[in-house]
């Protein structure tokens, strides 16, 4: 080449930021400001509802509607969604497991309405449903039944949409919840082979079982150890070859490539000195698109102050052009794999490899990724994990720059002033139930309810699923009434916690801790009783279950029952179970509206002496205004010295036993 000649470039990864909120009307303006800014595909986030399989009038769905995502309760509701927007022109990631099926059959009644050819519709749904059970808690059925659904989506768009990624094996949500990079590798590869394997029990000729696994696809993490996290994407890579060559018989190279998208690390985005994140998210990018071999072909890069609340466009904006910077001013895209024949690299991805196979071996022994769910198997291990995790940067082994080392600092600029984060209005709730009302109203109800028929006769016939939902669909069916039916049909289902009722013999720092509880103890007459909750429909029950198991090794009796309670069963369990305080973990925004309403409940139920404390992604207006109407105490992602916090609940309970004498 000369000096002259412009180099190669690579073509870039496809550039998308994950977003939604409020209404379908607000988001389609927003997906339409982030494409005209470059942005090149999109990635869709749900409300907790719609993942879930609830109407927005749903006694569940109360304060949940439109906080961490976009309500979709319709037709109507996907049509605003699009307007504007080509569907066969724009590669879209939606978000979404349980529901997976009814939402991909809204985006093809959308399309459909559209003129867009199937056959040319490009994107992805996540579809991953046992991680769900493991880390991000929005499954609704049982897995044996969540897993047909899953194949179903896969099924189908292998005949009807050969461009679409029916999956997205998803091991994003697994580090979230303490996963390590192996467990990340062993957890997300088992899935994918839980799944492969329901598909090729189906009969496909090898010709079509290649097409599937050439379609699915992986979602994952990338954290701080930038060494490590580009091995662990070069371990994917080449266990992912292995595995559909030597288990599936797969001839086909192509078929066989990795291929993946990626958000960044959240977990470790911090609410002191918020703006390290930047460089936090810049690092964890470069993990993921460095190595050409393994390099991501979708990122979306988290904000910088996604650990105070919601981001704002803006905030949006700044990551977005994080990416094309990477992309487009540097020379990243002109050379080959920098990393190949690498000595140090080859021996870290050789030992990931090796303990992600024997995690595989453990899990096939268990009977599969199903099986391993339903034994609490994975989800124990988890939970292990992220507490060796907290209790290493409680301990200062793990170094977070202004969290426990270096945290005298100048205050921050951008957290300064009012509209620091997006706020959600309280009146989005009940404009989003009255625009449902309506539709209800003015379809053809006999057409809705013969298509529900028609879904529960599929159903218990065993019949591929999708068809029906779109029909369903097309017919003003809406999500919670789609939930409904199949509830009836395949039941519920409630996943192990992964928190053991065994408190661990630690000592150290916990042994004051463990004083002073026993001190509170005995001072009241009996054992500290603390009542874990997780109301509404936010299923990140990360946080609750350290605090479960810190506050079980303190010496309290805990109580806590996992995911998905309303605020009339947690108040209910409270009374029944005598608990001395209370405490809600709560990650969705809803943090007001649902600590109001076990407040109102605890008062009308006699509990008003029994204190509640709220944990969760509080910004510092709603932590006043928590306090101000009855909260005890108020923690958030600053407060990671868990021990502190268990001295604190012992205190509280203390103050407020003595507040009744």
């Amino acid at each position: 080449m000369t000096e002259s000649a412009a180099p190669r470039r690579d073509k870039p990864w496809l550039f998308r930021t994950y977003a939604g909120h409020s209404t379908a009307k607000e988001s389609n303006l927003l997906y339409r400001s982030n494409l005209a800014k470059g942005q090149t595909g999109l990635s869709i986030a749900f409300d907790l509802p719609t993942q879930t399989g609830y109407d927005s009038d749903h006694i569940l769905s109360r304060g949940e509607v439109g906080k961490v995502g976009v309500p979709v309760s319709h037709l109507g509701d996907m049509r605003t969604l699009f307007d504007g927007i080509p569907i066969a022109d724009m590669n879209t990631s939606m978000t979404i497991n349980a529901t997976a099926v009814w939402l991909f059959a809204l985006y093809i009644a959308a399309a459909d309405e559209q003129g867009a050819p199937r056959g040319k519709l490009q994107g992805t749904t996540q579809n991953d449903i046992i991680k769900e059970y493991l880390s991000r808690g929005s499954y609704v059925f049982p897995p044996a039944q969540s897993l047909r659904l899953t194949q179903d989506l896969i099924l189908f768009t292998t005949k009807e949409c050969p461009k679409f990624n029916p999956m997205n094996v998803c091991s994003y949500h697994l580090q979230e919840a303490g996963a390590t990079p192996a467990q990340e590798l062993a957890y997300a590869l088992a899935t994918a082979c839980a799944i492969l394997d329901g598909v090729k029990a189906a009969g496909l000729s090898d010709k079509d079982f290649a097409e599937v696994v050439g379609r699915i696809s992986f979602f994952v993490n990338a954290g701080m150890r930038f060494v490590t996290e580009l091995c662990k994407m070069r371990a994917f890579v080449e266990l992912w070859d292995e595995i559909t060559r030597d288990r599936y018989g797969v001839t086909d190279e192509k078929s066989r490539r990795f291929r993946y998208g990626v958000q960044v690390n959240s977990l470790g985005l911090t609410e002191q000195q918020p703006e390290n994140n930047v460089y936090r998210i810049l690092i964890e990018s470069l993990a993921v698109v460095l190595s050409k071999n393994a390099r991501a072909r979708a990122v979306q890069l988290p904000a910088w102050n996604e650990a105070l609340g919601l981001p704002r466009p803006f905030d949006q904006q700044w990551s977005l052009r994080m990416q094309q910077i990477m992309a487009y001013e540097t020379d990243l895209l002109e050379y080959g794999d920098i990393f190949d024949g690498n000595p140090a690299i080859a021996k870290k991805v050789a030992a990931l490899k090796e303990e992600a196979v024997a995690e595989l071996t453990k899990i096939d022994e268990l009977g599969g990724a199903a099986a391993a769910v339903e034994a609490g198997y994975m989800k124990s291990k988890l939970v292990e994990s992220n507490t060796a995790r907290l209790e290493a940067i409680e301990a200062g082994e793990q170094i977070v720059v202004g969290v426990n080392k270096f945290t005298e600092g100048e205050p921050s600029p951008l957290t300064a002033g009012d509209n620091q984060i997006m706020v959600v209005p309280e009146h989005v709730e009940a404009e989003q139930i009255a625009r449902l009302n309506a539709w209800r109203a003015q379809r053809d109800a006999k057409a809705a309810q013969a298509a529900l028929d028609e879904l529960v006769r599929a159903a218990k016939e065993g019949r591929n699923m999708v068809e029906p939902s779109i029909a369903a669909a097309k017919a003003g069916v809406t999500t919670g009434e789609w939930g409904t039916v199949l509830r009836g049909v395949f039941g519920e289902y409630r996943a192990p916690t992964g928190v053991s009722a065994t408190a661990r013999q630690v000592g150290g720092q916990l042994d004051a801790v463990r004083e002073e509880v026993q001190r509170v103890s005995t001072k009241i007459g009996q054992r500290a009783k603390f009542l874990v909750g997780k109301p509404g429909l936010d299923g990140h029950s990360n946080g609750a279950e350290q605090i479960a198991v810190r506050a079980r090794d303190a010496g309290f009796e805990v109580i806590y029952a996992g995911i998905r309670s309303t605020p009339a069963e947690l108040v209910e369990t409270a009374q029944k179970e005598g608990a001395h305080c209370v405490g809600l973990s709560i990650l969705s925004g809803s943090h007001v509206t649902l600590a109001h309403e076990v407040l109102r409940l605890m008062k009308e139920k006699g509990l008003s002496d029994v204190p509640l404390v709220v944990g969760g992604i509080i910004p510092p207006a709603d932590e006043k205004l928590l306090r101000e109407n009855g909260v005890a105490a108020v923690y958030t992602p600053k407060n990671y010295d868990l021990n502190a916090i268990m001295t604190d609940l012992a205190q509280i309970i203390e103050k407020s036993v003595e507040g009744r004498a």
